[in-house]
């Protein structure tokens, strides 16, 4: 009897942390999807990028340039992602959480 009733409470446990796992949403699953593909490449101008994607819902303050070998970064902010520039150019795009519960990278250093 209390074997059952153990093995029970492991089975019951066990789906339930099966439950939530699948729960959570991923950020680098959505990031993954033909959905958020769409997004800037590496290489594209500030000009290519704001012809395309429109003007940007925040532009950050640069960080960097304090010495030679360090350059300027540019960040841009837009709804689904946020776009990195070295001088004018695209080295990095970051898709932002779709809502806080979502499972993804820190937010970016204002």
């Amino acid at each position: 009897m209390i074997r059952t009733t153990l093995l029970a409470a492991v089975l019951a446990t066990g789906a339930l942390a099966q439950g939530d796992a699948r729960a959570d949403t991923l950020l680098v699953d959505r990031a993954n999807s033909k959905e958020a593909a769409v997004v800037p490449v590496r290489g594209q101008t500030m000009a290519e990028v704001q012809a395309r994607y429109g003007e940007p819902a925040e532009r950050l303050d640069p960080r960097g340039g304090q010495k030679s070998q360090w350059p300027v970064i540019h960040r841009w902010v837009y709804p689904q992602f946020t776009i990195y520039f070295e001088k004018d150019r695209v080295i990095d795009v970051v898709v932002n959480r779709a809502h806080p519960g979502e499972i993804g990278p820190k937010p970016p250093v204002l």
